[in-house]
């Protein structure tokens, strides 16, 4: 008999290069939530790929950044660095060819660790000649020489077939952690929360103020129907004017957006209800952010 093979994996780079998008085309299902802006995800978040006699454990993290204007900035770092701490290979993800100050940032933590590491090029899909990675991959095996390193697209889904084999020969033998059927270990309130929070995000783009989280005040799963309240909170009026949009409907296209994402995910009919409103500098506020779900590190 096989033995099993089951550890935990790290996707860390910068914000914006593409880690929860790779999350959920490693899972073959969405969890994680994606858009644009960088710093969309927030939380630490595991998803659970379970595939014959092998579970990888893959934990999102926030993207690392040098600049921390906020509590909130503080958390997510914390949140990412958390991630390091007794994982089994480490998923250092870069961008084609946008080398940042922030990959530096990350770079440096990827080297302390004992972790097994794969470096991972993203967004290939976006050069219009491969051959200029080249000289990046070069760069990249001369600096972790004990690192593979590979180059994908995580929206095109290219090579993750190879990135999957690289994980599962860095994995420990072990029993499974988590059923062969779970995702996520993230409860239902959670990601209707995320879910409703990438609407804004994609609905109101630059707009769309960082200060904004989500709580879930109900959710109630009956047979044929869940039905769930969410607060939108922002901290200035202003703010709160934006989401709502002229005569409401910037807000109705976000829970109509939000709603469809939610029956799909609870494969149930959902009646959704959303009010907006001012909790004033949560976003800097230690004791705010904990109380608002900010608490996973």
């Amino acid at each position: 008999m096989t033995a099993s093979r089951c550890g935990y994996v790290a996707i860390l780079g910068r914000p914006n290069v593409g880690k929860s998008t790779l999350l959920n085309h490693l899972l073959g299902q969405k969890i994680s939530i994606t858009s644009r802006k960088p710093q969309t995800t927030r939380h630490k978040l595991l998803g659970i790929s379970t595939q014959g006699d092998t579970q990888i454990l893959f934990v999102d993290t926030p993207g690392l950044h040098s600049h921390e204007p906020r509590a909130i900035n503080k958390y997510m770092n914390r949140s990412a660095r958390s991630a390091l701490r007794d994982v089994d290979v480490l998923l250092f993800l870069v961008d084609r060819d946008q080398w940042q100050e922030d990959d530096d940032l990350v770079a440096g933590l990827v080297e302390t660790s004992a972790a097994a590491c794969i470096v991972v090029v993203n967004k290939i899909d976006r050069l219009a000649d491969r051959q200029a990675l080249l000289p990046l991959l070069e760069k990249l095996q001369a600096r972790f020489a004990d690192a593979e390193v590979i180059p994908v697209s995580a929206v095109k889904g290219e090579n993750l077939d190879s990135l999957r084999q690289l994980i599962t020969a860095r994995l420990p033998a072990s029993p499974f952690y988590f059923d062969a059927g779970q995702v996520t270990d993230r409860s239902v309130r959670f990601l209707a929360a995320e879910i409703i929070r990438e609407k804004l995000m994609r609905q109101l783009g630059d707009e769309l103020p960082y200060a904004v989280t989500i709580q879930i005040d109900r959710f109630e799963a009956e047979e044929q129907l869940t039905r769930i309240d969410a607060t939108i909170f922002v901290e200035k009026e202003g703010q709160k004017k934006i989401i709502i949009g002229r005569k409401g409907a910037r807000i109705k296209q976000v829970g109509t957006d939000a709603r469809r994402d939610l029956e799909k995910a609870l494969e149930a009919k959902v009646m959704l209800n959303t009010w907006v409103k001012v909790r004033a500098g949560w976003s800097d506020d230690d004791r705010a952010i904990k109380s608002l779900g900010y608490d996973d590190i």
